[in-house]
């Protein structure tokens, strides 16, 4: 029983770092967007690749490039 005297302040200590933890990040606008980040990692954006101007030919005639 004498453990707890040591457990039960170091539980709530844990706790009110977690809670403060929380309250930091909820300030710093951590929730603001929670949907922007997962489509900025689906998102391509990189720019696609320039054809020289000879293929872009070829292909707005139909024909396959060589």
């Amino acid at each position: 029983m004498e453990v707890l005297v040591f457990l039960v302040p170091l539980a709530l200590t844990l706790g009110a770092l977690g809670l403060m933890g929380f309250l930091w990040s909820l300030k710093n606008g951590q929730y603001d967007d929670l949907e922007g980040a997962g489509w900025r990692a689906i998102a391509d954006d990189e720019p696609a690749v320039e054809q020289p101007v000879y293929f872009r030919q070829e292909a707005d005639a139909g024909r396959p490039p060589r």
